[in-house]
């Protein structure tokens, strides 16, 4: 009986470390892309309009091409991670 509560307050536990860690990284990965999308794009815009990237300005280039890139590398981060962090945590897909 006490291996059992032993046994279930460990793998209670493990979950709760396992959406840490998994919120942690969709929280990081937010702030990352609201930043690159919306502070480069719309807020800094007009510091950022001095820079020329491609014939337009760095601002206007974030806006319309650099969030875009900076998601899709999100992504790929975020599949990479959660693949190590099921690893970690031994619920990784077979």
């Amino acid at each position: 009986m006490a291996d059992q509560t032993t046994n279930a307050a460990k793998t209670a536990e493990a979950d709760k470390g396992y959406w840490a860690a998994n919120v942690r990284i969709i929280l990081i990965s937010l702030v990352i892309w609201a930043v690159v999308s919306f502070g480069f794009g719309i807020l800094l815009r007009p510091m950022l309009s001095g820079i020329r990237v491609g014939g337009s300005d760095l601002g206007f280039w974030f806006a319309q091409q650099g969030s875009i890139l900076v998601f899709l590398a999100l992504i790929f981060f975020y599949a990479f991670r959660m693949n190590k962090l099921d690893r970690e945590y031994g619920v990784e897909e077979e």
